[in-house]
């Protein structure tokens, strides 16, 4: 009896020990093994990685949507007075004076330059010549000069009052310039931008804008002009967008909506999901093979609506995961 209770305990014993031994080597088989300081993870069987989604790395062109509030800030309409230049309808009042007491300074400055300048000059060429044949005196001659120099004076004056009037609207998003020579059934929207965003926005572009009165039309517009100077508070920068507005729909002051479609260049992307940051450094996982991943530092760039642009780190081709980032990252730091 003894005996067979002893052979007992004796297999039970060897049937344990076998029982402990299968079960080691089993989580030996499935346990991932991390390595050189936690950026190589290896998995024993490549069934055990089936789980970790990946994306092939490409590089393409990248557009990004951007929008900004807006406003109809004028329009262009025909004078129905006769007048020479069609009328612009600011919805600023005081750029509306701006632009008027312009137009009036450019006029004085054109009769200044083309008549009465031009006609001092010959009085005194004539004062010059009579005197020199004895027929006019010096103080005729005086007279003369001082005549030619105070429509000089008056030339100068009219020229730097420009200088104040074209400051505001260039401040208020206008080009004098392309106002004068501006076509009738034109209106200019004026939008703000961010200052860190203007170098993405080219000039001559196309945008789409959706306008408040208009909520089932969408409008095209081309931008024609990025203001001068930047708003020294909110670090914004003025846009003007050209629209046609034949159909006279349009009008000063209405709010509106830009949409632009800003192209960010020919980059590497990510799915945002595939990042991680750790002490202020980014990084994706990298499957080097069917059981072995790589933790990569990568210098990112902006975010293009879901995608993370990528400048170094990781090379086209390579396969980036976006699942189970979350798992390599608690084996790769040992959370």
């Amino acid at each position: 009896m003894l005996r067979n209770a002893l052979k007992i305990g004796l297999l039970t014993a060897l049937l344990v020990g076998c029982q402990k031994e299968e079960k080691k080597n089993n989580d030996a088989d499935f346990s991932p093994v991390v390595t050189e300081n936690g950026t190589k993870i290896a998995f024993p069987e490549a069934q055990s990685t089936t789980f970790f989604e990946t994306e092939t790395i490409g590089s393409g062109q990248v557009v990004a949507s951007m929008n900004a509030p807006a406003k109809v800030a004028a329009t262009v309409v025909v004078s129905h007075e006769g007048a020479s230049r069609n009328l612009i309808l600011f919805d600023n009042p005081e750029l509306s004076g701006n632009y008027t007491l312009l137009i009036q300074h450019q006029s004085n400055i054109n009769q200044l330059e083309t008549v009465t300048v031009k006609q001092r000059r010959i009085e005194l060429d004539r004062a010059k010549d009579l005197q020199a044949h004895g027929a006019a005196s010096g103080r005729e001659l005086l007279e003369a000069q001082t005549a030619l120099a105070m429509e000089l004076t008056n030339l100068a004056n009219e020229r730097a009052a420009i200088i104040e009037h074209e400051t505001k609207l260039k401040a208020g998003g206008f080009e004098p310039d392309a106002l004068r020579k501006a076509q009738s059934g034109q209106a200019y929207i004026i939008c703000d931008i961010p200052e860190n965003e203007i170098s993405r926005i080219p000039e001559n572009s196309i945008c789409q804008l959706h306008f408040t009165a208009y909520p089932n039309e969408t409008f095209q517009g081309r931008i024609e002009d990025v203001a001068d100077m930047v708003d020294q508070t909110t670090r914004m920068i003025k846009l003007r967008v050209g629209v046609n507005n034949a159909s006279g729909k349009l009008k000063a002051g209405m709010f509106a909506t830009v949409d632009f479609g800003i192209k960010e260049g020919k980059n590497m992307t990510v799915n945002k999901s595939a990042m991680i940051t750790i002490q202020a450094k980014n990084y994706v996982f990298v499957k080097t093979d069917n059981k072995h991943f790589e933790l990569r530092e990568i210098n990112a760039g902006d975010q293009v609506n879901d995608r993370m642009i990528i400048y170094t780190g990781i090379k086209p081709g390579e396969q980036v995961v976006v699942k189970g980032v979350m798992q390599l990252k608690g084996l790769s730091f040992g959370y």
